[in-house]
């Protein structure tokens, strides 16, 4: 028997304000998929970065963690100097590039606390 293929496409954020995430990640660079409001008590809103195969989701009755409690969502960029810069100019306060053995990396949180880390998977050439 084979092994079956198992997929990671969505991840539940905890926010308190759904607009303000929303804003938050457009200005990071995410795309916005779904903005459903299905009922007084849920409204679903998917993203998902760019050229990635997983998207995040956010709203209300959407997850029970709370807001600000996900710690070190990682994506990948091939170039963390490029990432960094872009990330600037568009407003996202992200900290200084910190290379490490493992890779490069700039760390930013969402408006709620929610924390991402940007990985270049090689360290930079210095």
């Amino acid at each position: 028997m084979g092994t079956m293929d198992i997929k990671l496409e969505l991840i539940g954020v905890p926010v308190t304000d759904v607009d303000r995430a929303k804003t938050f990640y457009e200005r990071v660079g995410f795309h916005a998929d779904h903005d459903v409001t299905v009922s007084e008590e849920i409204r679903f809103v998917q993203m998902t970065p760019p050229g990635s195969a997983c998207s995040i989701a956010f709203g209300r009755g959407i997850t029970e963690m709370a807001p600000g409690s996900l710690d070190n969502m990682q994506v990948v960029v091939d170039d963390i100097g490029r990432a960094h810069a872009e990330l600037t100019a568009r407003g996202v306060e992200v900290g200084e590039i910190e290379d490490l053995p493992w890779g490069s990396f700039v760390y930013f949180a969402d408006p709620d606390g929610n924390r991402w880390a940007v990985q270049q998977k090689e360290p930079r050439a210095r």
